[in-house]
């Protein structure tokens, strides 16, 4: 009787369903020509992020860059094809998601995906030539300093050393999870 018990219990933890993690996406416009959304953010913020001045000048591409380290913090813990990651990638993508949301103003409990939508709907707005709509597109339920001030700290992103090193282990992780990733 024990023995059966024992034997049935692999299956039934195989029966508890487990809390889904939070997920996101890209929008369409971020992986333009490129097939992979998660190798595309790891390839562009590790680049922007290496620098004294993210982006420096450039709100529209440091709202990208925000926005794609917000799927990054989301998808790198979940995605199969980053299973050789360094075990402390989880944990950096938190510190610098906490990091960079207080950089900001970024409510601490906003799900990544508004926050991407919102950062990408300014750079677009930005790159248009409408800095009031790419404001209007930052609300203060996200953006607590309200669009204006986070337009004005996009345009100046400070160092951000746990965002740059969370960027950093992603590309390690990249290069060492992709046969194509030699060319890195």
């Amino acid at each position: 009787m024990i023995r059966s018990v024992l034997l049935a219990l692999p299956l039934l933890a195989g029966c508890v369903a487990l809390p889904p993690g939070e997920s996101a996406v890209l929008p369409r416009d971020a992986v333009i020509g490129a097939g992979d959304p998660a190798r595309t953010a790891v390839l562009t913020t590790s680049s922007i992020f290496q620098e004294r001045a993210p982006a420096a000048g450039q709100p529209a591409a440091a709202a990208r860059a925000i926005a794609q380290m917000e799927f990054l913090a989301v998808d790198l813990p979940q995605n199969n094809a980053f299973t050789n990651a360094s075990p402390n990638l989880r944990y950096q993508l938190a510190q610098a998601r906490s990091e960079w949301r207080g950089v900001l103003g970024i409510a601490p409990g906003a799900s990544a995906q508004p926050v991407i939508n919102a950062l990408y709907a300014a750079s677009r707005a930005l790159e248009a030539g409408q800095p009031d709509a790419a404001a209007a597109a930052l609300p203060p339920a996200l953006f607590s300093r309200g669009g204006s001030a986070t337009l004005a700290q996009l345009n100046a992103l400070p160092r951000m050393p746990s965002t740059a090193v969370a960027a950093a282990t992603a590309q390690q992780a990249l290069r060492t999870s992709s046969p194509a990733s030699s060319i890195l």
